[in-house]
């Protein structure tokens, strides 16, 4: 299956390290660069921001989805060419899941964990296959990393029920190990549906 879409799940912030909306942008005009659509929560500021105003310079495809209590929070995407309003948050991730073929986590807080996360629990449980990244710029997610690790260790991951989770440092080695990852997936991918998506 081709990737024609990617989920990005990252920070409405810029952070401290000014290589967080450096990679950000440079992941954005990847994107638009090679014909890739952006599917993302929706805002204008921060690595959100970043992220889609490089897609949408460079001549790329910007899909946001935003529940409607966000919209003014963190400053929906105007120049965006499909902006969808949700009535909460478990529509807006269905439909991030439903319009993406992959999903790469970029820097953020505790929102774009649980977006990550939410994916690595639904791969585990056997409800997809699409390939997860994370974007370890600037050594980012080094902590989350680690306690993977301590989870396998502990047996808290069994056997059998490990999620391959790819990993880069660069950005420019996301779009390729995403698509040699999907090289082996040919499964049509499950769609969720709501009952499913709110249990989970």
């Amino acid at each position: 299956m081709t990737i024609k879409t990617i989920c990005v799940y990252c920070g409405s912030g810029p952070g401290t390290d000014p290589r967080f909306i450096q990679s950000a942008s440079a992941f954005g005009k990847l994107l638009a660069e090679q014909g890739i659509g952006l599917v993302y929560g929706g805002g204008s500021i921060g690595l959100m921001g970043a992220v889609a105003n490089a897609v949408i310079d460079h001549g790329g495809h910007v899909t946001g989805i935003i529940p409607d209590f966000l919209t003014a929070r963190e400053n929906a995407m105007t120049r965006a060419q499909e902006m969808i309003v949700t009535k909460d948050m478990h529509e807006r991730k269905q439909l991030m899941f439903e319009r993406s073929d992959a999903f790469v986590a970029l820097p953020g807080g505790v929102g774009t964990l649980e977006e990550l996360v939410e994916q690595m629990t639904w791969a585990q449980l056997g409800r997809h296959s699409k390939p997860i990244l994370i974007a370890n710029v600037a050594k980012f997610w080094e902590p989350l990393l680690g306690l993977l690790r301590h989870m396998h260790e502990t047996a808290f991951i069994r056997p059998g029920l490990s999620v391959d989770i790819l990993t880069a440092d660069r950005v420019e080695d996301i779009i390729p190990k995403l698509r040699q990852a999907n090289g082996g997936n040919t499964q049509p991918t499950k769609r969720l549906e709501p009952s499913v998506a709110e249990k989970l």
